[in-house]
């Protein structure tokens, strides 16, 4: 596990152009925030975590298996994981920031210009809480 990397990761960097094309300037990891938010807009008050989908586990997506391999080991692990960004999410939602978490599958296969105007309609907004999935992405 040593080799996971925990950020810039391909689906991080895809948002990250993604939003910076839509005009949106942000900061990145701020640690002076719950759960370190992978991308922070501060003018706009919203916090984006990129999840993976296997190491947050999203629900009903075919990349969040659990491996046949010490199983136990690894539903500890990952609910603990899931545990800690609900705990992260409803300390910044308390704290007054709008949280957005877009899913890995999401950006698979998708380009730049697909996901600019998702992020940038949702980042205008006023929702609280958002996460955003492939049924979310117009193919």
């Amino acid at each position: 596990m040593a080799g996971i990397r925990g950020g810039n990761t391909k689906p991080e960097m895809l948002v990250r152009r993604a939003i910076f094309s839509a005009g949106f300037r942000f900061r990145l990891h701020r640690r002076d925030l719950p759960g370190t938010p992978d991308i922070v807009l501060p003018r706009w008050r919203v916090a984006v975590f990129v999840h993976g989908c296997f190491w947050h586990q999203h629900t009903n997506c075919r990349f969040s298996k659990l491996p046949a391999t010490r199983p136990e080991f690894w539903r500890t692990k990952l609910e603990g994981n899931v545990r800690r960004d609900d705990r992260s999410v409803a300390a910044l939602c308390a704290a007054g920031w709008r949280v957005l978490v877009v899913w890995e599958c999401l950006t698979r296969g998708a380009s730049v210009e697909e996901l600019a105007p998702l992020l940038a309609e949702w980042i205008k907004g006023d929702m609280p809480f958002g996460e955003m999935k492939p049924a979310d992405r117009k193919t």
